[in-house]
């Protein structure tokens, strides 16, 4: 399957693309829309897709701008660009900056089909030139890319004479000049220890980083990619490498079984410091031994962590132990006031689904819970016999579980007394990102320019750092999570008030009513009609 997404400012033209298309029949999923430039980019970041299909003027940002963009960040996607006649020469600056194919306005769904065919076969062919392993070999083999590998190893490493790094990097074609630095090192690694696919993500990457004009890049070992990466300003250079790092894990997880640990050293002012950066990022991944996980680390997040034990406010490193073998525990470490509603309402959905049992179904669930409560306030230094030992008592469960409104009123207690407690006790720097990040999109979930850039603002990262912690810690990207709390808060108007579907379309924060109807059945299995029919 490769993903597609869609940008255009005529709802009519998004609603055409994604409805009279059998997407999945035709090989394609179709994973977003945008209906301006500047909104699909942050959505692109953090989707992904395969395939990019944008009009070409649009306001904010018009369509060879976010291409530009796009091709700059995320080099592996394809662009088909939609232009009307009169439209000409700007589709003739789009095949410069290096699109797949372009249509012109009006087209039909087999015009579109055909391009989208056409830009899959292109995607397969690159993909297996660049997995080829035979040109990876020859490439190392050849003596410049020798020399060059050798140069930027003992330059990471210090034993490069200072005197002669200007000279040599010179000879080297290297450009090397810049303000700050930093030193990124990507360990790629078979989850089942097979080492062709592991070779096979190698080659991908090493043919997609050496396009990379911010960086030079070389693998250490078999391994090990090692990138140093160039930033007129600390922002800049963050960004780059957090846009890098996201790429490397795209590009090598292509295959199933390969999983990557990118590790980030310090920013430094100067060549000569390069080892300094080198050895932190080196630090990390001697640390992190789990091969399994794909992780993106970075050395001041770690220095985040340990400043905080070091003031005695370790309990956010304890909050993210807690492992996921109780999902309910896991779920509990970031939920939001809007999560309670959820988890009540999948709670009673079970007991629904095995109607006649309710005592039995109701116990279990709400011995879980107490289960989870308990686990969580013990991990943050709390006893949960000192704090809400009324809880342990059988006699609690046995009368909440009389009926349902005793059920779902004693959940919520629950929750929300859980969820106070964590608040109450989150000192360290993730929990508090991840807190703010959901309080701002509960409190802004329903403006339709609510996005990734807007809530990183709001945190103070910048978004693609934002964007690996969200994921990371949260086990779900940015846009899954805004887009489920906008289909929850949707669901509760559905059920509540006699609104129609395009009001809450609009109050949830979706700018297109049939998209909201489209996301909303692709999340529940329900329109919002069939939704409301089997819940008043």
């Amino acid at each position: 399957m490769y993903s597609v997404f869609a940008v255009d400012d005529e709802p009519i033209v998004l609603e055409g693309i994604r409805s009279k298309i059998d997407w999945e029949s035709q090989g394609f999923t179709f994973v977003g829309e945008a209906s301006d430039g500047e909104i699909a980019l942050s959505m692109i970041q953090e989707l992904k897709p395969d395939i990019l299909i944008t009009d070409i003027k649009m306001p904010f940002m018009d369509g060879l701008e976010l291409s530009a963009a796009v091709k700059r960040i995320q080099p592996w996607i394809k662009i088909i660009i939609l232009s009307g006649h009169d439209e000409f020469d700007y589709a003739k600056k789009a095949i410069s900056i290096g699109i797949e194919d372009y249509l012109l306005k009006p087209f039909t769904p087999d015009e579109l089909i055909s391009s989208l065919s056409k830009t899959a076969l292109q995607i397969d062919k690159e993909r297996k030139q660049l997995s080829d392993i035979s040109r990876l070999k020859e490439e190392l083999k050849s003596s410049e890319m020798l020399k060059k590998k050798e140069f930027l190893n003992n330059l990471v490493h210090g034993s490069e004479p200072m005197s002669d790094v200007m000279q040599k990097s010179q000879d080297l074609g290297l450009n090397l000049i810049s303000r700050f630095y930093k030193v990124l090192i990507s360990r790629i690694q078979s989850r089942t220890g097979n080492s062709q696919n592991q070779q096979e993500a190698c080659s991908l990457l090493n043919s997609y980083s050496a396009a990379w004009q911010q960086a030079e890049c070389f693998f250490h070992h078999s391994n090990l990619l090692v990138c140093i990466f160039k930033g007129s300003s600390r922002d800049e250079l963050d960004e780059s490498v957090f846009h890098a790092a996201e790429a490397i894990a795209h590009i090598a997880t292509k295959n199933d079984d390969c999983a990557v640990l990118s590790a980030i050293g310090k920013t430094v002012e100067h060549l000569s410091q390069l080892s300094l950066s080198y050895a932190d990022a080196k630090h990390i991944l001697e640390i992190e031994n789990d091969g399994a996980q794909n992780r993106i680390i970075s050395s001041e997040d770690l220095e985040s962590d340990e400043s905080s034990e070091e003031n005695g406010a370790a309990f956010d490193s304890a909050l993210l132990d807690l492992k996921e073998n109780d999902p309910l525990v896991d779920r509990l470490k970031y939920a939001s006031r809007n999560d309670i509603a959820a988890i009540k309402e999948e709670s009673l959905e079970l007991i629904k689904k095995n109607p006649g049992q309710f005592n039995v179904f109701a116990s279990y669930l709400l011995v879980d819970l107490i289960f989870a409560v308990s686990k969580l306030v013990e991990k943050l230094g709390g006893n949960i016999k000192e704090l809400k030992p009324e809880i342990l008592q059988r006699k609690f469960v046995d009368e909440a579980v009389q009926n349902e409104e005793n059920f779902s009123r004693n959940m919520e207690q629950l929750l929300s007394f859980a969820l106070d407690y964590r608040d109450s006790k989150m000192t360290g720097k993730y929990g508090g990102i991840i807190l703010k990040a959901k309080r701002f999109i509960e409190e802004n979930y329903a403006d339709q320019n609510t996005t990734l850039t807007t809530v990183a603002e709001a945190v103070a990262l910048s978004p693609n750092h934002f964007s690996t912690i969200f994921s990371q810690e949260c086990k779900m990207t940015f846009i899954e999570y805004l887009t489920n709390v906008r289909i929850e808060n949707a669901k509760r108007l559905l059920r509540e008030t006699d609104m129609k579907g395009y009001d809450i379309a609009y109050d949830c924060g979706f700018s297109d009513p049939h998209y909201f109807s489209y996301i909303f059945k692709k999340n529940t299995g329900l329109s919002p009609r069939e939704y409301k029919e089997t819940n008043v």
